[in-house]
């Protein structure tokens, strides 16, 4: 195991969700804190959604860093007029061999892909480590279309192609355009 990893393990963890109105100044705000409450920031996502601004983050501190960034957060809502969400968290587990593949899905927007997609890979005991989701008009006929990325953990001892023929399946019946790739 390197360095990091074990550096990483031996820290605490915190999972942080934060929702807002969108303005400037909020992630400057919000990672001020985190920095001068002596946290990292291990891993983090950001965007607007709507009117909103929402972020989910994984911080990793020493057990009084994280401590006084948690007692920090009441204030920061009230300051910065967000809804902060603080939970936290163990290391992952690094004995779980999985392989990591990217899937990129679009179509014709229509109620239900996303659930359908995340049943596909759910009963396939197949998880989804990160995605994303957008909506927009095709260029030249304005059709509502929907795409995805998401990137899977597929457990080692799978069967890539039969799982990957059974996605090409899936979405022709659904009349998704989809690729299933290794994450490079």
């Amino acid at each position: 195991m390197n360095q990091g990893v074990q550096a990483l393990r031996a820290e605490n963890l915190l999972v942080v969700s934060a929702i807002g109105a969108n303005r400037n100044g909020l992630v400057d705000a919000l990672t001020k804190a985190i920095k001068e409450a002596g946290c990292n920031i291990v891993d983090s996502r950001m965007a607007v959604m709507g009117g909103e601004f929402a972020t989910l983050m994984l911080l990793s501190g020493t057990w009084d860093t994280v401590a006084k960034i948690e007692n920090v957060f009441p204030r920061l809502e009230h300051k910065l007029d967000l809804i902060i969400v603080s939970k936290r968290t163990a290391g992952r587990n690094t004995e779980d061999w999985i392989m990591p593949y990217a899937v990129e899905v679009v179509s014709v927007d229509k109620p239900g892909i996303v659930h359908e997609l995340a049943h596909f890979f759910s009963s396939r005991e197949i998880g989804i480590e990160d995605m994303y989701s957008s909506n927009y008009s095709a260029q030249r006929t304005s059709t509502p279309m929907f795409s995805l990325h998401m990137t899977i953990g597929v457990p080692a001892n799978s069967s890539i192609a039969a799982l990957r023929s059974e996605f090409m399946d899936f979405c022709d019946q659904l009349n998704l355009d989809a690729v299933m790739e290794p994450v490079k």
